[in-house]
């Protein structure tokens, strides 16, 4: 039996109309009908919600009654979550891409474009609002889309990383070229990178956590 059938007369039994139905799961009523009329599939979710909202199990909705898992339905699953998966992977990229593109962008306006004591100006600005914007921002929707799960802690590490590489690439250069000696990195510039990136991520996962709160 499709997921469909199986559905709608789970809601009949239960003796909702698809407009309360509609209401229950914050969808349009065309949406449950097309549910139950095998044009479309609900979501796992959705599926879920239906199976507490009419007081079934949810291995009576997914199953036939041979008690093996609907194929077509479960297909449909998987595909999903690999459409969901492919377009975090190209969200994840173009978000790496952005900061890259910003951060190279910027060092080479540095060395190119400005001379003197613009230099200068320019590495100050540079180091404390552009770079640490970005850093924040895209730290921000790390968090915020949990891209990377459990590991996108570990890019607090990087950004510091990168906040070093970008102090050293700039200031620190101009510094050994005007005076003629040798400068270590800033070690320090890697907390600082860390600690905008770390709030970053703290307040989208906040966000996040805020909106699974709301639903």
């Amino acid at each position: 039996m499709d997921i469909g059938v199986k559905i709608k007369n789970a809601r009949i039994k239960a003796k909702l109309t698809q407009e309360q139905v509609a209401e229950a799961l914050s969808v349009s009523r065309q949406t449950i009908s097309n549910w139950e009329n095998g044009k479309t599939y609900p979501d796992i979710i959705s599926v879920i919600k239906m199976s507490d909202l009419y007081g079934i199990s949810l291995d009576h909705l997914l199953k036939d009654k041979e008690e093996a898992p609907m194929a077509n339905y479960l297909g449909y699953l998987e595909e999903s979550t690999n459409i969901v998966k492919s377009k975090n992977r190209l969200s994840e990229l173009i978000l790496i891409a952005v900061y890259l593109v910003i951060w190279a962008v910027s060092l080479i306006v540095f060395w190119f474009f400005t001379s003197g004591s613009d230099g200068m100006g320019y590495s100050l600005m540079f180091l404390y609002i552009l770079l640490p914007v970005t850093t924040f921002v895209i730290s921000l929707l790390i968090g915020k889309n949990n891209y990377w799960g459990r590991w996108k802690w570990a890019s607090v590490f990087v950004f510091g990383i990168m906040y070093m590489l970008a102090e050293y690439g700039t200031f620190n250069i101009a510094n050994m070229i005007a005076f003629g000696k040798i400068n270590v990195p800033s070690f320090e510039m890697i907390l600082v990178g860390g600690f905008i990136s770390a709030l970053g991520l703290g307040t989208g996962s906040f966000l996040k956590f805020i909106k699974s709160k709301s639903k």
